[in-house]
């Protein structure tokens, strides 16, 4: 009988193309995956080390499995990811019940690892974090018609508040080949909207053939034929170039939509989060988005409460976020990190006035997503099938100004059955907070 293994990524999107590479070494080696770990002889934690709340998450499912495991429903567990990477030995001493603990760059031994735990060893093991891998074979986890393109790994913009640089090292692009295979495997399996990720999708190719490569990758990713959205993730605002612009713009595969974490706009607390953007910078890149494409959604994060943030620039965030009008904000209380530049600023805030400051932001923010969602009545759009709500009675899905996870959803009624994956024009006709209302159409094109 094949050994049952359980796989819980946690984090973001680019711990979550880790584990898929992890499943598929698993299963081509004849383990069993299953879902729930209550029926798996091996427990796999990725776990994220980013900011506090991540690490607390990470924490409460390790001590959850290893209850399980206490209480012999769980044989193995085994830890990676970014905690253990950057805990390393602490990790190890903290969770006697993990019968490995390992770093990012042993992961593409997993196989190997787990041989040894079931054998009675305890692996402690930090590999090189070079030796990570830039690509490889998944096992798809999301819905079957999108999924990520991780194109580079770690990251060189050594913000102080960051700790990705010390846990994932320095920025690397996968070579251009590599991931136009990876693309047309993945659309010749069913995916039709690929989402492109990084820790800086606008420094792709610089380390590797000495010139920025993000244009061209997306212009032969546009020529892969099932593909239908393509959409562009965390680009750092100093790096969009009027040739990016032009590509999204002029791409019709490439959706209108781009996520520009810009974190503040007040020129000294930028310069102190080592930022090269300045507000006047992050005025005229916007103006350039919006002129180029008037209804291109933008999406931003932000961070309150940063060491030494006076009420004054505050409020200037405030009136900047106003005056701007992203349509997607994300906000987040700044986390004192160890091992940060940041970590060690004097004037640090606390933990109240950080987080009044990000409620206050994202309480502005609801206005502006509901003042977006009225003119959005009446409208007709392309939407793609995510599943049925048997609760409410409807499909649910999402339009291209919506990311997977991160953003809205639009429910939707329609006279026919509907397949997950299909895309299907539907008119807008009512609105939540953050969701859009509406029926399928068949006789209309959608924007």
């Amino acid at each position: 009988m094949a050994i049952k293994v359980g796989l819980v990524s946690l984090g973001c999107e680019k711990n979550l193309v880790d584990s898929e590479r992890m499943l598929h070494k698993l299963r081509a080696h004849g383990y069993e995956l299953v879902t729930e770990f209550g029926e798996s002889d091996v427990a796999v934690v990725n776990t994220c080390g980013f900011i506090q709340s991540a690490k607390e998450e990470a924490i409460e499912t390790i001590l959850e499995i290893a209850k399980l495991k206490e209480e012999g429903r769980v044989k193995k567990l085994i830890l990676t990811g970014c905690l253990t990477e950057r805990y390393k030995e602490e990790a190890a001493a903290e969770f006697p019940e993990a019968d490995a603990v390992i770093g990012i760059g042993d992961n593409k031994d997993i196989v190997d690892i787990l041989d040894k735990v079931l054998h009675g060893e305890r692996i402690v093991r930090f590999s090189p974090k070079m030796d990570v891998e830039l690509s490889g074979e998944r096992i798809l986890s999301t819905l079957p018609f999108f999924s990520y393109l991780k194109i580079s790994e770690g990251c060189s913009n050594c913000c102080t508040y960051c700790a990705i640089p010390m846990i994932r090292g320095k920025y690397r692009s996968t070579p251009m080949e590599q991931l136009l295979d990876e693309a047309n495997w993945m659309a010749e399996n069913g995916v039709t909207e690929l989402n492109i990720i990084a820790q800086d999708t606008t420094r792709y190719g610089e380390d590797l053939y000495g010139e920025n490569k993000l244009c061209e990758l997306l212009h032969k990713l546009c020529q892969i034929e099932k593909l239908r959205w393509i959409r562009v993730l965390y680009c750092y605002p100093e790096r969009i170039t009027d040739e990016l612009i032009e590509t999204i713009a002029n791409e019709p595969k490439i959706v209108k939509y781009l996520d520009m974490p810009i974190q503040h706009c007040n020129d000294d607390i930028l310069k102190r989060m080592n930022r090269p953007s300045t507000k006047a910078k992050l005025y005229e890149v916007i103006r350039k988005l919006r002129t180029a494409m008037p209804d291109i959604v933008l999406r931003t994060t932000l961070i309150t409460g940063f060491p030494g943030e006076t009420e004054e620039q505050f409020e200037e965030l405030c009136k900047f976020t106003q005056d701007i009008m992203f349509t997607r904000l994300g906000c987040f209380a700044y986390s004192q990190e160890d091992g940060t530049k940041a970590g060690a600023f004097p004037d640090q805030l606390d933990d109240e006035v950080k987080q009044h400051r990000a409620d206050v932001i994202m309480e502005q923010q609801m206005h502006i997503s509901y003042d977006y969602n009225m003119r959005q009545l009446d409208t007709v759009k392309t939407a793609v099938v995510e599943g049925f709500d048997k609760w409410a009675e409807c499909y649910f899905g999402r339009t291209a100004a919506d990311a997977p996870d991160i953003d809205g959803k639009v429910f939707f009624s329609s006279e026919r059955k509907l397949a997950v994956g299909e895309y299907v024009t539907i008119r807008i006709n009512d609105m939540l907070d953050y969701d859009l209302l509406g029926e399928v159409i068949e006789d209309e094109s959608a924007e």
